[in-house]
């Protein structure tokens, strides 16, 4: 027997379509049956890698006494987070104002129209019930109260959504940011603040942008540090590569073990700036073992990327990763104890059961035996039961993959990973783009019926603007283009914008946020496509527009760096220029121009190389060969330098501040072509 979900595009959704709950998607259909039975809704949200959700799935909507009082006395409804983020955005700032806490399952109750009166996240079933049956009684015998108190709380929050205060995008205002971020940085073990530890992708792009820039060597060491940190702990995939969405402890060593794409392409762009800077083997490790992972492991049947995989197997969080001492004997034999020490794998476990998790916290000896060991332990690990898949394909994150593996695959030379970024990209546009407007989220090659929202336009644009820079198709261009004309129903008066569009379904509040957290948020993901849409095409009237909306979420991210990594990013770029490096021409001179320009770690530097005035390429326009032959035009702030024709002059014009060395443990040299000495 199915519920209303049994139709639902969203693999969330479709997890709950057996429970005995009459759960129903959120629509009008519902609130309409809310106020004909006048009862409340129960709006519960959470996301198919959400560990606790499932728990409150197991405990309570499979449970027939709390179905039986939910569908007797309420309406229920189920929303994915990742397909309505204007619905969990609106509602959890309702959980976060009356309870001071957030997180998933979220679990609101709503009167009939739709306005919050009783927040929460998990409860357990005896407590749930308790729950229901208070509520339940309120409703029934002081309704008029129960609703006051739902139009308080949605009047007040939505009158609390002042625009931020514009904050001047200057390099004093970004170098105080940094100066911030050391006082909360963990110089024991990287990263910043304490347990729990989340990856804090955009804020280190931020430090080795502004390090690129200025040669700040505080900043290079905090972003160091936590890169190292973070690679050779436990929330890392030793064995394939990828990332965990967190860690439960200050030292990185246990995850919550869901891989979010999300997560994989920010760090793997994080950390492919990282290795710009300082060249650093273990960057170039994590970047080739993640952008795999993403492909291997994520990648659709129609081109896209899957959301996630799951923390669970079988119901048992960390199943599929964790190993004791006798697990690997049984696989390695006599190399189980060598292997045992180089992951900490102890008799008494680093996680729970006496499992452990896999760190390195130390290179091995001998690379040919390692890498006997990890194939030995991978395919013993697929034999084990494995994670469940989320595979709807969300236009944000499929944005931000499409940069990320663009950019890597570039700078790198690994054509496949530009190939998977131009797949993906084709299969967005293809299947997302419905009659000029975007959608949020497809599965299957079926396009679900939720409008994009200010994300979804921003990083899928600046993934196209990467694309384009890093292929040199101009399809790519026209494209991001008409995904940012496409957002201009989310400005805002101040400059920035609102996460939904002005022709979005109405709630009770209309979302605004500056904070990057997981992710950029809608406002500094525009205002970074614009600002690179600038720089592509030299049009300042983007990059006026990218600068006012970085102006108006930079004064959260000034006080409070750590949600603001890439608001400060992009104020970055801006602040460095923007750098533009155009380079003409073909053959071996121009190959290595291009490749200097693409692993030059410049703060938001943006490389095209194509024929003197090649269509759809803006900055080839006026660039001629130099007496013949190839060259390199660099410009900085729309004024440009004399065109260089000298690899090695290239290299000096590109790294007046960014010392390869300057973090003295990378232990790595620029490869093809060094600064020169007195930049050491």
């Amino acid at each position: 027997m199915t519920n209303r979900l049994a139709d639902a595009t969203s693999p969330y959704l479709l997890q709950h379509r057996h429970n005995p709950v009459h759960w129903q998607e959120w629509g009008a259909a519902a609130f309409a049956e809310a106020r004909e039975r006048n009862v409340p809704v129960l709006l519960s949200v959470g996301y198919a890698a959400c560990h606790w959700c499932h728990v409150m799935a197991h405990e309570s909507f499979e449970d027939d006494a709390v179905a039986a009082a939910l569908n007797e006395r309420f309406v229920s409804v189920k929303v994915d987070r990742e397909e309505r983020p204007d619905i969990d955005a609106a509602y959890m700032s309702a959980v976060t104002a009356t309870t001071g806490q957030g997180g998933w399952p979220m679990t609101v109750f709503l009167t009939p129209e739709g306005e919050p009166f009783f927040c929460g996240t998990y409860f357990p079933r005896d407590h749930f019930l308790r729950v229901l049956a208070a509520l339940d009684e309120a409703w029934r015998t002081r309704e008029p109260e129960v609703r006051a108190s739902g139009t308080h709380i949605a009047t007040t929050l939505a009158g609390a959504l002042e625009p931020p205060t514009p904050y001047a995008v200057e390099q004093g205002a970004l170098s105080s940011a940094v100066a911030l971020l050391a006082r909360q940085f963990d110089h024991s073990a990287g990263g910043f603040g304490d347990a729990p530890k989340f990856p804090p992708s955009m804020v280190l792009e931020f430090l080795v942008r502004h390090h690129a820039r200025t040669g700040d060597r505080d900043a290079l060491e905090m972003a160091s540090s936590t890169f190292r940190a973070m690679a050779r702990s436990g929330m890392y995939d030793q064995l394939a590569g990828g990332f965990a969405r967190y860690a439960v402890d200050a030292r990185w060593v246990v995850p919550h073990f869901e891989k979010m794409l999300y997560d994989n392409a920010l760090l793997l762009r994080a950390y492919t700036s990282w290795w710009k800077v300082t060249r650093d083997p273990l960057a170039e490790k994590v970047v080739r073992e993640t952008a795999e992972f993403m492909v291997r492991d994520l990648g659709t049947a129609d081109g896209g990327f899957a959301s996630s995989l799951d923390a669970d197997a079988d119901g048992v969080e960390g199943l599929t990763y964790a190993w004791t001492p006798e697990q690997l004997r049984e696989v390695l034999g006599e190399d189980a104890e060598a292997a045992a020490h180089l992951f900490v794998v102890t008799p008494a476990g680093t996680f729970e059961h006496g499992s452990s998790t896999l760190q390195l916290p130390v290179d091995p000896v001998d690379p040919a035996w390692f890498d006997d060991v990890r194939k030995r332990l991978l395919v013993a690990r697929s034999r084990r039961p494995q994670p469940a898949r989320d595979d709807k394909v969300v236009t944000s994150w499929n944005g931000l993959a499409v940069a990320a593996l663009a950019g890597a695959g570039s700078t790198f030379g690994v054509s496949s990973w530009v190939e998977a970024a131009r797949t993906c990209a084709g299969h967005v546009l293809d299947v997302h783009l419905v009659e000029g407007r975007l959608r949020r989220a497809s599965r299957l090659g079926v396009v679900g019926s939720a409008g994009a929202v200010a994300d979804d336009h921003g990083n899928l644009a600046e993934g196209l603007l990467v694309l384009h820079q890093v292929s040199g198709e101009s399809r790519w261009l026209a494209a991001a283009r008409e995904v940012l004309d496409a957002a201009a129903g989310f400005a805002a008066d101040d400059g920035g914008f609102h996460d939904t569009a002005d022709t979005a379904e109405r709630l009770y509040l209309r979302p605004r946020s500056a904070a990057d957290n997981a992710e950029p948020a809608g406002q500094s993901a525009l205002a970074g496509a614009l600002v690179t849409l600038g720089a592509v095409t030299g049009d300042p009237r983007a990059l006026d527009a990218g600068a006012r909306a970085t102006a108006a979420g930079l004064g959260l991210a000034v006080r409070e760096p750590r949600f603001g990594g890439w608001s400060l990013a992009v104020a970055e770029a801006l602040v460095a220029g923007p750098l533009q490096v155009a380079v003409v021409g073909s053959g071996e001179r121009a190959d290595a121009l291009e490749q200097v320009a693409r692993q030059s770690p410049g703060a938001g530097l943006v490389v095209v190389r194509g024929e003197p005035d090649q269509p759809g390429m803006p900055l080839l326009a006026d660039r001629p060969l130099v007496d013949g032959s190839p060259a390199a035009y660099v410009c900085r702030g729309m004024v440009c330098d004399l065109p260089l024709t000298d690899p090695a002059a290239l290299v000096a014009k590109l790294w007046p501040a960014a010392r390869v060395g300057s973090d003295d443990r990378s232990g790595a040299t620029e490869p093809g072509h060094e600064p020169p000495d007195n930049q050491n």
